[in-house]
């Protein structure tokens, strides 16, 4: 079935892709971007002193995440709507509200990324002096990721509330 209506001069694959492509993309985008900068950090610390390597590993990959939440929501987009199958249906209307669904995880991502990686570079300094209460530097860049996961979850729900309207 080909669908001719446009909103905005799209038509409803193409909203619906375009709402995934960017929550993946700018989810990427902030997980690269925070990596980057909690890794200048801890890479200071580690030429100083490298058996805090494994300590700090993971204050530098949690800014990663954020691209990860971006990628499943691109992928359920694909799934819910039929669109890997290519037998998407979607009016124009139905995939600008696929779009909508998908950007709060596509915004929260790219920014939450960006602060987790600066609060795992502050937190890096924790390790640094203390390699004992590496534990406790992990609390601060993960209460960033709260955010995050709590828009990952905002978009999967409207995602299956859209779904079940559509009927797909």
């Amino acid at each position: 079935m080909i669908v001719k209506d446009t909103f905005l001069g799209l038509a409803g694959l193409d909203w619906a892709l375009l709402g995934g492509g960017l929550a993946a993309i700018l989810g990427g985008i902030g997980s690269a971007w925070g990596i980057a900068i909690a890794s200048a950090t801890i890479s200071g610390i580690v030429a100083e002193d490298s058996e805090k390597f494994g300590k700090l590993l993971p204050l530098a990959a949690m800014p990663g995440t954020q691209g990860i939440y971006g990628f499943i929501a691109a992928v359920l987009v694909l799934i819910f709507f039929n669109i890997l199958g290519g037998t998407s249906t979607l009016t124009a209307p139905q995939g600008f509200k696929v779009f909508l669904a998908c950007m709060p995880v596509a915004w929260a991502c790219c920014v939450s990324a960006v602060y987790q990686g600066l609060t795992g570079a502050s937190a890096a300094g924790i390790v640094a002096r203390r390699g004992e209460d590496s534990g406790k530097a992990l609390i601060f860049p993960a209460l960033v990721e709260t955010y995050a996961v709590i828009s990952l979850i905002v978009t999967i729900l409207m995602l299956l509330s859209l779904r079940a309207t559509f009927g797909a």
